[in-house]
């Protein structure tokens, strides 16, 4: 009998040369610890704290990324564009209008016998750019795949929590896992929904914590302090590695176990609540 769950890793936003260092250190660790078949990361902060580079997509790939996801900084350095539109290993949100550069899906072997999985991208529009639906761009990619695949896992890639709990109560069933990713703080709500889709609002950033989302903590705090603009600075102190580990069944595409990474764990001090 062959293997009929597949391990997927989904490691959350990637920033700068410290995320970067991050995986590379750390990723061939995990999936050997957990047996991963595939693993995708979102790494539209990877080159120096805003954007790709070939360079980065390069570490990603050579630590054991299989696919690089994106997101609204994906167009953050023009250099990448050509990349963009030739690598089947980097994706950036589908729901963009046609036209725009890359591509938002892809399906791709897992190896091991365990057949092929569609990764999606999609970008949500509150309080961010008003560009395609990500509903119904998603319903249509459902049904390009559904034929060809089982698994589907979507990166759902937004900064309103409803938007994300939305998308998944209305794709439930129909894909394996929404992961959310652009917030860079990794939420503790992962779950699997009522037929059988994987859930977790965000899977936080993979980067350095001892800062503001990533960038600086001062010229951070000035953007809030003065509302002006202030140069995007990359911080580099207290890197965490944030990811996601699911189990598919590979027949049904339903998840089947969805657990949270984060390393180092913070310091909490003493337990307040008396669990280890």
């Amino acid at each position: 009998m062959g293997k009929k769950t597949a391990n997927i890793l989904f490691i959350g936003d990637v920033v700068g040369t410290p995320g970067l260092q991050m995986v590379s250190h750390l990723l061939k660790g995990y999936i050997s610890k957990y047996s991963i078949d595939f693993v995708i990361c979102n790494g539209e902060n990877a080159h120096h704290g805003k954007g790709m580079s070939r360079e980065a997509l390069h570490q990603l790939r050579e630590a054991g990324v299989d696919v690089v996801t994106g997101g609204n900084h994906t167009w953050s350095n023009f250099n990448f564009f050509d990349t963009l539109k030739s690598d089947p290993a980097v994706l950036r949100p589908q729901n963009y209008p046609r036209g725009a550069y890359g591509h938002g899906y892809g399906i791709y072997d897992m190896g091991n016998g365990l057949g092929s999985i569609a990764v999606v991208n999609l970008q949500g529009r509150t309080f961010m750019s008003s560009i395609d639906c990500p509903f119904r761009t998603a319903d249509w990619v459902v049904k390009q795949v559904k034929d060809k695949v089982s698994c589907i896992v979507i990166d759902m890639h937004a900064e309103a929590t409803a938007e994300k709990i939305a998308l998944a109560w209305y794709l439930d069933g129909r894909v394996s896992a929404i992961i959310g990713t652009h917030t860079h703080v990794q939420t503790a709500d992962e779950r699997i929904m009522r037929k059988g889709t994987g859930y977790c609002s965000d899977a936080g950033m993979t980067g350095p914590h001892e800062s503001v989302i990533g960038m600086q903590v001062k010229a951070a705090t000035d953007r809030f302090l003065y509302q002006t603009p202030h140069k995007y600075e990359c911080a580099e102190n207290d890197v965490h590695f944030s990811a996601m580990l699911l189990r598919l069944d590979t027949e049904t595409g339903k998840t089947v176990g969805i657990g949270r990474i984060f390393y180092p764990e913070f310091d909490t001090g003493e337990s307040l609540t008396g669990e280890k």
